[in-house]
């Protein structure tokens, strides 16, 4: 007798997936007009498209700017424990880095303004910080007040912290404060006597009980508006470098590994310490390009930013330059 023809097997399971995933994906359609046309539950139809990626019958891929810098996002969230990263495709001109990333921390700083929660804000200074401030939406919060959270240079500017805070206080209709003390005491002496006045205990409180806050991070270079305006004429870049320092934070200069290096000049800084950060419960650091590359590694890698906001050049050479070594211990106090 002739055998019968061997008929093709149809895997009716895997046909079922692709049709689910067709009509999803490609026809646009919702999950439960999937399960209308085909004849059977939304939720067959969610496990479906659920199961259809898992065997790779569907892939997903994404054509934008923004897919390196999502994926650069989750690996600097892992690495330094961030609760939020927004990192910014790199503009083609590095002298736009800092444009590119003030504007996103505007857009950021929009979003956390916003919040009703947030009714002590904290504002640092800097040409980063001045870029937000024309990027913030026009928000109407009169119960929010905005500090400033630095001691101020005494030339005047308009990255200045009074500047700055006035301004971005002026766009959500919100009561402002200032930090009325330059950055810099003449002696240790001096700065000592300044902080024990009631009037600076009060005002230190107050910046160290903002319910968030946001800053920006300096390199040793000319480019650094504290080290072009701010230094107290007794100190030089170079010697600070000597020291091994890479940047500051907050007026602190500290070295590669997050420590306020052995120089005078730290024990004059008015104001808050890096040590004070830890207890604040959303810190916002925003800075990009390369030369600030060693400090903001440093200052990541001390466990007191909860929130980092740069470009995609930047988020990279960050990641090469600590993505094999050995973590630093974080701060005393710090939860992050």
């Amino acid at each position: 007798m002739p055998r019968a023809a061997k008929l093709l097997s149809v895997d009716e399971d895997e046909r079922f997936l692709t049709r689910a995933s067709w009509a999803y994906h490609v026809e646009g359609m919702t999950q439960s007009e999937v399960a209308a046309k085909l004849g059977t539950t939304r939720l067959r139809v969610n496990r479906a498209l659920a199961e259809a990626r898992r065997r790779g019958l569907v892939r997903v891929s994404f054509n934008t700017a923004f897919t390196a810098c999502i994926e650069l996002e989750e690996a600097l969230g892992e690495r330094f424990a961030l609760a939020k990263t927004y990192v910014a495709p790199s503009p083609s001109d590095v002298r736009d880095v800092q444009m590119v990333v003030g504007a996103a921390l505007g857009s950021l700083l929009s979003e956390v303004l916003d919040d009703p929660q947030v009714q002590l804000f904290g504002m640092s200074w800097g040409n980063t910080l001045n870029i937000a401030t024309r990027f913030v939406a026009a928000i109407e919060r009169s119960d929010l007040e905005v500090i400033s959270v630095m001691g101020g240079l005494t030339r005047g500017s308009d990255l200045n912290s009074f500047e700055i805070t006035t301004r971005l206080a002026g766009l959500l209709g919100a009561q402002h404060s200032y930090f009325t003390a330059p950055l810099y005491a003449g002696s240790h002496e001096t700065r000592d006597t300044i902080m024990q006045l009631d009037v600076f205990v009060d005002i230190v409180n107050k910046i160290r009980s903002v319910d968030a806050m946001a800053m920006a991070a300096g390199d040793l270079s000319p480019r650094s508006l504290l080290m072009r305006d701010g230094l107290p004429s007794d100190a030089t870049i170079e010697e600070l470098a000597a020291l091994g320092g890479v940047g500051d934070i907050l007026g602190t200069i500290i070295d590669e590994r997050g420590r306020p290096i052995a120089h005078p000049i730290n024990e004059r800084v008015i104001g808050i310490g890096l040590d004070d950060l830890a207890a604040i419960r959303n810190v916002i650091l925003a800075a990009g390009g390369e030369h600030k590359v060693p400090v903001l590694a440093a200052v990541l890698d001390l466990g007191v930013i909860d929130t980092f906001v740069t470009d995609e050049m930047t988020a990279r050479l960050i990641l090469e330059r600590t993505g094999s070594g050995a973590q630093h211990e974080p701060l005393a106090g710090s939860q992050r």
